[in-house]
């Protein structure tokens, strides 16, 4: 099959899934409004494939067949290639203005983890997961599909482990074990793009002990299976919104849904771990390694955008100049390029790992990743001083078109010479709508929380710094051991 096109991809989606939204089915989820935003924002990935601009980006040969295929299925051995996929998804992002385009890229990031962990597994416990997981992975390039990713459990009480909860259901589990496959029950929270994506690939959430076995599960199923409830959520859940107010927020859609396995039944040949508990945790960092330089690599446009937004609001009030202004725009464009630059060099610093492939430098993405979600507040913080309070009173878009009122708009809301009462209310409107509307929280409570929080960046960064080298170091310095 050839590249996908946007109308190919959205033709696929028209199954009979089981999406609910505010407690009703929606029965196509292409001719739903609020979805189909956010599938023609995932098509951003599928358009730039056919746009000369960005196909040299985003199209590569099959090392195996030599067909084209996109560039988020290469698995990555060298650092060139690795900046080749954090480009591609930064371009994805800004041209999918600045919300993350997820229709390939988490799933490929989970096939990377796969690909190397199931052989790993095979070793150990003579299974034959990695031919499964090589027969999947060849499926997504012929076929080109778009994958969502559900690994986040709902965990009940977050201090007892799976096997020690009250309801057993809090971890998904494998409740049945047949010849022919497994039947799984459970549920997943945070899995986007589930409502308008092809497969869905499933992973551990944790590490696991010998007692939690039936809860280490590994599989691919697609998003049409039969027991498979997709509860959608996500901001903006009950309205469509007009460009002027809400220039970003109006024409991109993220949705998440609670998904629910009633007795989900998954064939044999789509079973990636079946309780190989000690490789619940391996399996997780596995894909986390290539899932956290994603996450720093999408945030970058938003970076940009909100040093962008600040300049313009500075430059439209006229205070550009001003000390203080000048502090808080070096702050945004030092927290800007010091992101990017982590990202570059967690590329440049690619580790060598099992069988040909590399993952982004494990200390330096976790740093990358925690810088930004450690300043981001203070980010929202400096753009929004820079805007002032109109950014939760100015008037709206009906009031600007008003023969009576809008001439009062012109008046009263232009700021320094030369600039328009609606050019100003324009920047004042992306200011409010990146920072303070329900858009602007969904991206604050992701930049805590997606792709790990704090405490696991802080975790792994631990983890993986050789203290021994600086602890030998010190020791010497300090002529422990000598006279």
């Amino acid at each position: 099959m050839p590249l996908r096109t946007v109308e190919q991809y959205k033709d696929s989606l028209k199954d009979d899934r089981q999406v609910y939204f505010r407690g009703q089915r929606i029965p196509d989820v292409t001719a739903h409004p609020l979805v189909q935003t956010a599938i023609d924002h995932e098509a951003t990935d599928y358009r730039l494939m056919h746009d000369p601009e960005y196909r040299e980006l985003a199209v590569v040969q099959n090392p195996e067949t030599g067909e084209e295929m996109s560039r988020y299925f290469l698995p990555p051995q060298n650092s060139e290639q690795l900046l080749k996929r954090s480009e591609l998804i930064e371009t994805a992002c800004r041209e999918g203005g600045t919300l993350v385009v997820l229709a390939k890229v988490v799933g490929s990031d989970a096939l990377f983890g796969l690909l190397r962990t199931s052989r790993k597994i095979d070793e150990a416990c003579g299974t034959a997961y990695h031919q499964r997981v090589k027969a999947f992975y060849d499926y997504c390039c012929k076929e080109d599909i778009s994958f969502a990713l559900a690994q986040t459990d709902t965990k009940g009480d977050r201090a007892l482990r799976p096997s020690e909860q009250e309801d057993p259901d809090s971890y998904l589990r494998i409740v049945e074990e047949r010849e022919d496959g497994i039947v799984v029950r459970g549920a997943k929270v945070h899995t986007s793009n589930t409502t308008h994506a092809n497969e869905m690939i499933v992973l551990p959430t944790r590490a696991m002990g010998e007692e939690d076995k039936d809860y280490a599960v590994a599989f691919a199923i697609p998003l049409n299976t039969p027991g498979l409830k997709l509860l959608m959520s996500g901001y903006g859940s009950y309205t469509q919104r007009n460009s002027f107010d809400h220039p970003v927020s109006s024409g991109v859609k993220m949705t998440e849904t609670l998904t629910i396995f009633d007795d989900v039944f998954v064939p044999n040949e789509r079973i990636f771990l079946q309780g190989e508990w000690q490789f619940a945790g391996p399996l997780a960092l596995s894909f986390v390694e290539y899932h956290r330089l994603t996450a720093i690599s999408y945030k970058l446009p938003f970076l940009d955008l909100l040093a962008g937004a600040g300049r313009l609001m500075a430059e439209y009030n006229g205070i550009e100049r001003a000390a203080h202004v000048k502090e808080k725009l070096f702050w945004l464009a030092s927290y800007a390029e010091t992101t990017r630059s982590l990202t570059h060099m967690a590329c440049l610093k690619a580790r060598a790992t099992d069988f040909g492939m590399v993952i982004p430098d494990p200390p330096t993405v976790n740093i990358a990743k925690h810088h930004f979600a450690a300043d981001f507040h203070q980010a929202l913080s400096h753009v929004q001083d820079l805007a002032g309070g109109i950014l939760v009173t100015a008037p709206a878009v009906e009031d600007l078109r008003s023969e009576e009122t809008g001439p009062l708009i012109e008046k009263y809301m232009k700021g320094k010479k030369g600039t328009s009462g609606k050019e100003r209310l324009q920047v004042i409107n992306l200011i409010q709508d990146i920072t303070t509307s329900d858009f602007g929280g969904y991206n604050a409570v992701l930049a805590l929380h997606a792709e790990g929080s704090m405490e696991a960046e802080k975790m792994q960064l631990y983890r993986e710094y050789d203290w021994q080298r600086v602890r030998d170091y010190a020791g010497k310095m300090a002529r422990i051991g000598k006279e």
